[in-house]
């Protein structure tokens, strides 16, 4: 790769559906080395270095976000309508792609797109005489490669899950290269559609990391912003922030089958999406809608503490000396979930933070994360974390369009 090194562009398009993230970085070697103004860490004996070079955030237009809505976890769907999404998301990346480049006067020489989740079922389920497990990210690496002229890698997910694994989360890679500490122990929270965190224990090998899907992020407050207000989201959280708390509603939804199981775990909309909000709402009855929104936000929040509580914390407390939350994601927004995070992070002993503090933008890791993958995935590395997503073996993840 030589001195300089590749630029790879990381995609994103999160649970939320409301666009695509664009990161362009450049990369070499074969760890996370910060240095100043850029990012740095080490894995074992390897070493990248990675260097944020510009970021960029394109909604997507009004009847593609609609059609993405209606398709995700529908038990009614017309292939047609399906197989020519996935092309449309194909054009639209790579116009993301290309306007990035332009605006920042840039190329890049390889492309790492998650694609958008359409359904996820990580655990394995009886399906035609089979126990299959099962996920869909749409978006036509073929398409974005003869569009931007590079390689693209793609559909990181199945090669995990092909591994025994739940194909989730697969960010860990980065944040472990990023955030591990020989000191300090550190929980990287992300909040995007769906809450999940990466817990980095002082020192920790990667085999030790603990990740998983903590639940809801903003999945759950934007439909019932939606649903009351008729508005895409909460806008810093305000809305919420003149309710009060509807205890006894929100005691029974952390009682949840789902909260209560065991990591490693995933979730979607196929746990948090309209059904689950249908019956949320069914719940808060003829409650104020201030109130319905603060005890949405709270669900996210509280959901994140007590997931900390019992399966980051619990009997490894006096093991590891966890003294930060690093978030990230969309949530940092919502000044309404910082202030209830903070509050119920206080008696744990947890220093919040934000990723923006280590010189990665909030709403950039997760771009970020999936060009380092693409790269390691060019290089021939493996790049999932078992520990985290329960796979049996590390594997070399996604699969490469060629320009």
């Amino acid at each position: 790769m030589g001195e300089k090194g590749m630029i790879v562009a990381g995609l994103m398009s999160g649970t939320s559906a409301d666009g695509i993230n664009v990161a362009l970085v450049r990369i070499h070697g074969s760890g996370l080395r910060a240095r100043r103004g850029a990012m740095a860490s080490s894995r074992g004996r390897e070493r990248h270095t990675i260097n944020l070079l510009a970021h960029a955030e394109y909604s997507y237009p009004r009847k593609v976000r609609t059609a993405i809505l209606a398709a995700m976890n529908a038990e009614h769907a017309c292939i047609a309508d399906l197989a020519r999404l996935n092309f449309v998301l194909g054009e639209l990346y790579a116009d993301a792609v290309l306007a990035a480049e332009k605006r920042c006067h840039l190329k890049s020489e390889l492309v790492g797109c998650h694609g958008q989740t359409l359904y996820h079922q990580g655990d394995a389920q009886h399906f035609l005489g089979k126990r299959v497990a099962a996920t869909w990210q749409t978006g036509e690496g073929a398409i974005i490669a003869a569009r931007v002229g590079v390689p693209v890698v793609s559909d990181f997910r199945p090669a995990d899950m092909a591994a025994g694994g739940k194909g989730a989360p697969l960010v860990p890679y980065l944040d472990y290269l990023l955030f591990r500490d020989e000191r300090v122990g550190r929980i990287v929270q992300n909040i995007g559609g769906i809450a999940n965190l990466t817990a980095i224990p002082a020192r920790a090998s990667a085999d030790r990391l603990i990740a998983f899907d903590t639940g809801p992020g903003n999945m759950v407050i934007d439909a019932v912003a939606a649903a009351l207000y008729h508005r895409p989201f909460d806008r810093d959280g305000e809305i919420a922030a003149s309710g009060k708390l509807l205890e006894s509603v929100l005691r029974n939804l952390l009682q949840a089958k789902f909260f209560r199981k065991l990591p490693p775990k995933t979730a979607g909309r196929e746990e948090f999406g309209r059904e689950f909000v249908r019956e949320f709402l069914r719940r808060c009855g003829r409650a104020r809608k201030q109130d319905i929104l603060a005890t949405a936000t709270a669900l996210t929040a509280r959901s994140i503490a007590d997931a900390v509580r019992r399966f980051v914390l619990g009997a490894q407390a006096g093991k590891h000396s966890y003294r930060e939350m690093i978030l990230s994601g969309g949530g940092t927004k919502n000044l309404t979930i910082l202030r209830m995070l903070r509050e119920s992070l206080s008696p744990l002993g947890l220093q919040l933070r934000v990723s923006d503090e280590f010189g990665l933008p909030s709403q950039a890791k997760e771009a970020v994360a999936f060009a380092v993958l693409a790269y390691d995935t060019w290089n021939c590395r493996p790049s999932n974390v078992p520990s985290a997503t329960g796979a049996n073996r590390a594997a070399v993840l996604g699969k490469i369009s060629y320009a």
